[in-house]
């Protein structure tokens, strides 16, 4: 197995954005990993490895990493609207709706304000 580098990093951690827009949710999390053991900081990573969860059903594990994206990040609309979704599809629509409506009260996106259950803008 080749040293792990940074580049490396750089490298699995593109080659998990394209696989992720392949579908291979799987697949982008195993590359994942080893940036994420390497790098515990780097929340663009883990944002990623959430989606990539999400992607493959994995519910728990994303809400866990949306959950550290949003530590780090609490103003990070978008990790509120994927956590929401997160949550709504595990049943749990209640928590999901006050995650939906700070995504929205974050940035206004008509995506958001419909999953709040908002007004759009006029």
């Amino acid at each position: 197995m080749p040293e792990q580098s940074p580049e490396n990093h750089v490298i699995d951690f593109r080659a998990a954005e394209h696989l992720l827009a392949a579908r291979d949710a799987r697949g982008a999390v195993k590359l994942l990993d080893s940036v994420i053991a390497a790098h515990p900081e780097n929340t663009a990573a883990r944002l990623l490895r959430a989606r990539a969860f999400f992607l493959s059903a994995q519910l728990r594990p994303a809400e866990l990493e949306f959950q550290v994206v949003l530590e780090r990040e609490p103003d990070n609309a978008y990790a509120h609207f994927a956590l929401g979704r997160t949550l709504e599809r595990s049943g749990r629509s209640a928590e999901a709706l006050r995650h939906f409506r700070l995504a929205a009260a974050l940035d206004p996106k008509p995506d958001y304000l419909q999953a709040a259950r908002f007004p759009g803008p006029a």
